[in-house]
């Protein structure tokens, strides 16, 4: 078996023996309480054509049919040039936005970007189209663009000597995008920006964002693929994946590059997906923060130079100190935040908390600490972690005082205790979700991976199986309720 993520450790006052009892004194999981009836994202309007691949212009790439999930009769195989295109011909009956939608597969691990443009004028360059697992496994990449009314030409045109993706097809919408470019929760927000103790649009609006965190990427980087990623960003309805990167036990030191690149891969896979994505500097054991500063600055400057021009990215740069004053975790911060604004002045940076991220709690404490000492910094929130079998009302109500003083954005919890393993307590984490969205309090729950503890979302041997990734079929109960949950409509206001 895999090692499991480490949570032993004591929360609360709780310490490991009593621990041990709480969890043996836990009787089975409550029934889930119902979900609202899921609301899919808008659909596709009736403007909305399909053109196939085959039928378009093809310069340097072959109409193939060897990989299953094509729409159409095939699809163009790029050849692995720079320069190879493929061209459309899209009709607008008038002008004005226009959502694209190119459908994809690329079976490589390679990013294999394309400069997009349209009617000659470049609308995205190097427009990534990340690896999606399989060449049998197809996804979109959307983005917006001024249509004249009429015929237009939108090209695809590889920019790297591995030449483009398999192109399936083009999905245009001439009856204009919704507010924002695209139905995706990137498109409709754009960069965020913390205003006030909230999490705001590119409007100015506070909007609360809903996903999933991955496990440790060292050990399930088989959950985190083209497949299960689609079905994160299309079944589940989720707006965020937590990119969990530990540092040590068996992480980012045992290789920097590696885990570097993945990270990268993953970004560029989130944003594929019109999904935010944030970036998990996952340190657990040290629990003092500036163990790894200098393997932070190294990570954070590289992460920050590549992607600064992306606006769905939110830097967490400690996931949970512990064993550590405030003053210890709040002089991390100061001297990390400088050197990740040299090159993204924009991106919200998200600070772990005293004690497991539990805003003191776990430690006897509170969030006074911190709003009599704030890091100094702009645009940064604070993190709170919590397990609902655990972490009852002492917990509930720091998070309700702190959220109305502090930006706070839950980046890790679970229905269960603390370990990650054991009953589900549904109906504490429903009070849980109901005050976080009552407060606008962002979310990922822990975790989307096959861990055989009941806090990951799918049964063991999924991952390895290649799912199934949609419906509920390959879920646990606390799969099943935490999907529910994301599905349901979410509020994103644009005015």
């Amino acid at each position: 078996m895999k090692p499991p993520r480490n949570w032993l450790r004591p929360l609360g006052g709780v310490g490991t023996v009593a621990a041990a009892a709480l969890l043996i004194g836990l009787t089975a999981a409550p029934s889930a309480p119902a979900a609202p009836a899921p609301a899919e994202r808008p659909a596709t309007s009736a403007a909305a054509t399909v053109y196939e691949a085959e039928n378009a212009t093809v310069s340097q790439g072959a109409v193939e049919s060897n990989h299953r999930g094509y729409t159409g009769s095939g699809f163009v195989n790029y050849t692995n040039t720079t320069g190879s295109s493929v061209e459309w011909t899209v009709n607008a009956a008038k002008a004005g936005s226009a959502s694209l939608a190119i459908r994809f597969a690329n079976g490589t691990s390679a990013n294999r970007p394309m400069n997009i443009t349209v009617n000659g004028a470049t609308v995205a360059a190097n427009r990534a189209f990340p690896g999606t697992g399989a060449w049998t496994t197809w996804t979109t990449a959307s983005l917006t663009a001024e249509l004249k009314a009429g015929a237009n030409t939108v090209k695809a045109t590889a920019t790297t000597a591995n030449g483009g993706p398999n192109v399936d097809s083009l999905t245009a919408d001439t009856e204009g995008a919704p507010p924002g470019g695209g139905g995706t929760p990137v498109g409709v927000n754009g960069q965020l920006t913390v205003c006030g103790t909230k999490l705001c649009n590119q409007y100015g609006k506070p909007i609360q964002l809903r996903g999933m965190s991955t496990h440790g990427i060292q050990w399930y980087p088989q959950c985190v693929t083209g497949g299960s990623l689609d079905a994160l960003a299309n079944d589940w309805n989720a707006d965020v994946v937590r990119i969990s990167m530990y540092i040590q036990e068996g992480g980012y030191e045992t290789n920097p590059r590696k885990f570097t690149d993945l990270v990268h891969t993953m970004i560029e896979q989130a944003t594929a997906r019109g999904m935010y994505a944030i970036v998990d500097w996952h340190m657990l054991s040290p629990g003092d923060p500036n163990h790894n500063l200098a393997r932070a600055k190294t990570f954070f400057t590289e992460i920050a130079q590549r992607h600064a021009n992306k606006t769905n990215l939110l830097y967490e740069i400690a996931n949970e100190p512990s064993g550590v004053s405030w003053a210890r975790v709040k002089s991390y911060a100061e001297q990390l935040i400088p050197v990740i604004r040299q090159h993204d002045a924009d991106t919200p940076i998200l600070v772990g908390t005293r004690a497991w991220s539990s805003l003191g709690v776990s430690d006897g404490a509170d969030e006074t600490e911190i709003v009599n000492n704030p890091v100094n910094a702009s645009n940064i929130m604070y993190t709170f972690h919590f397990y609902a079998a655990s972490h009852h009302d002492e917990y509930f109500n720091t998070l309700s005082r702190a959220a109305d003083k502090l930006p706070i954005f839950v980046t890790e919890f679970g229905t269960q205790t603390y370990t990650g393993d054991g009953g589900n307590d549904f109906a504490m984490a429903q009070r849980y979700l109901d005050l976080m969205a009552s407060k606008k309090i962002s979310w990922t729950s822990w975790n989307y991976s096959d861990d055989s503890r009941s806090g990951a979302v799918f049964k063991p041997g999924t991952c390895n199986s290649n799912g199934p990734w949609t419906g509920t079929s390959s879920l646990k109960p606390a799969g099943v309720w935490i999907r529910d949950r994301i599905r349901t409509a979410d509020s994103f206001p644009t005015r």
